[in-house]
């Protein structure tokens, strides 16, 4: 079954983006995903509540695009969470409007994988890292999967790994458009990176 996909991408300082200005020019190609620059849009964090609903209605995928910033998202997503996901509309009794829906994050961070876990650098991993964001998918009733996820992103450019990280976004974007997506599949994996590999070494071994 077909989905419309809305990505609401936040890089504060696009000028010296790397991977995430790639990343957002080629989901702009893809048919069925609408991007929004939120940065762009909202240069005064001024946001329109009711535009941002309607889009989020007329959607069946909400993805956040971010760069990783101090353990959490750039500070205008926060802003668009807390005015948009009003009581009402996105909770509480009458608060209906993002049931059913998918919930993720398509970020980059600095640091590299083995960074992100118990014993690394930072302690914890990427996902117990987006708990807040979980929760939030979960408080609204969508249906929460785990990020897209470039680690390492300092040196992603001179180690070449944009291009194929890029194809892989392409490839889950379209993917999600035809629905082909099984979400309790995706769910349990640590990120949305694996279950993609995964669908490609199924069709591999088809051949």
């Amino acid at each position: 079954m077909s989905q419309k996909v809305l990505v609401l991408f936040a890089h504060p300082s696009q000028h010296r983006s790397e991977v995430n200005k790639p990343l957002y020019n080629a989901a702009k190609q893809v048919e069925g995903v609408t991007v929004i620059d939120l940065y762009h849009e909202y240069p005064t964090f001024n946001i329109n509540i009711d535009r941002e609903q309607q889009r989020l209605v007329e959607h069946d995928v909400i993805i956040f695009q971010f760069p990783l910033y101090w353990y959490s998202t750039p500070a205008i997503l926060k802003e668009w969470q807390d005015l948009v996901l009003e009581y009402g509309f996105a909770y509480g009794t009458d608060g209906h409007a993002l049931e059913g829906k998918t919930f993720f994050c398509a970020l980059t961070a600095g640091g590299k994988a083995e960074a992100y876990h118990a014993d690394g650098y930072n302690h914890f991993t990427i996902r117990e890292l987006l708990y807040p964001l979980e929760q939030m998918a979960g408080l609204t009733g969508m249906h929460y999967l785990p990020p897209f996820a470039l680690f390492g992103s300092r040196t992603a450019l001179e180690e070449n790994r944009i291009p194929a990280h890029v194809d892989k976004w392409r490839d889950l974007l379209e993917k999600l458009v035809t629905g082909v997506i099984e979400r309790e599949v995706a769910a349990i994996q640590p990120k949305l990176n694996y279950y993609l590999e995964s669908l490609h070494n199924q069709a591999e071994a088809v051949k």
